[in-house]
């Protein structure tokens, strides 16, 4: 199963929330909406969370971008280039799967994002693992970059 939700309420930042949705039968990407208006100064870096957690099946991963009109238009992009959220970020014990964005504004002027603005786009795709594949750990113990520690 595939499919967006809000976090439960206790992991939620923001009073609103909408789900992803795509623009038209031909987007491959799915809009992620900004569930807050905020600013970001010229070399900042701010981090929103989205209050959106992601289900998918084990052998998918969804991957954020930037809209392309937001990196053009606004000079802003992910501080970490791609989001990968593995399908073990669903449902976990930190932030029950909420999905961050660490934005940078790269530009020389103030950006400003208004609610319900839409500022990335995911995007589902399976992946392969090697034969002699062993993970380090059967179960995620974390949220965000929890898998690097």
């Amino acid at each position: 199963m595939r499919k967006f939700e809000l976090v439960k309420p206790e992991c939620r930042r923001y009073e609103c929330g909408k789900l992803p949705t795509r623009n038209d039968k031909g987007s491959a990407g799915y809009d992620f909406y900004a569930p807050v208006s905020f600013s970001i100064a010229p070399g900042e870096t701010y981090l929103l969370m989205t209050d959106i957690k992601a289900q998918m099946e084990k052998d998918e991963v969804l991957l954020l971008y930037v809209r392309s009109s937001i990196g053009i238009k606004k000079h802003l992009m992910l501080a970490n280039g791609t989001g990968i959220i593995d399908s073990s970020y669903y449902n976990n014990p930190d932030n029950d799967g909420n999905i961050g964005l660490a934005l940078t504004n790269y530009g020389q002027e103030t950006q400003h994002i208004t609610l319900g603005d839409r500022i990335a786009q995911g995007i589902f795709i399976n992946y392969l693992t090697t034969k002699d594949d062993k993970p380090l750990s059967e179960k995620r113990k974390g949220g965000i970059g929890s898998t690097g520690k």
